[in-house]
């Protein structure tokens, strides 16, 4: 570890190692290894895509439960539509489901 630490290009390697022995490892005795805590993973690149990710599926979640709610069961077409929208779209959608009249009116203001 003191390798890793004293290379400024291997550092960044503690948070990956750190994920892949949380794989077999409890998170105590990985802490204790490593002198490490969440502030490492929650500065890292990979941990913030991961709860963008996360945060995304959540509303597309959402999303589909609201036209579903709304609307019974929503179009293959709309759905896969829906998947390849950013966080900040699905957002926007998630208004608009809420305010449309029909699923019709809903999938014109799905982006192309």
């Amino acid at each position: 570890m003191q390798a890793l630490r004293a290379d400024q290009t291997l550092n960044q390697l503690e948070p990956l190692l750190a994920f892949f022995a949380s794989f077999v490892l409890e998170i105590p005795l990985i802490q204790q290894i490593m002198r490490w805590d969440m502030t490492v993973l929650r500065e890292s690149p990979w941990y913030q895509e991961i709860l963008q990710e996360g945060i995304q599926q959540e509303r597309l979640r959402s999303l589909e439960r609201i036209l579903n709610l709304r609307f019974r069961d929503i179009p293959l077409d709309i759905s896969r539509k829906m998947e390849a929208l950013s966080l900040e779209q699905l957002d926007e959608l998630i208004a608009i489901a809420l305010t449309v009249n029909s699923l019709d009116e809903f999938s014109q203001q799905l982006p192309n």
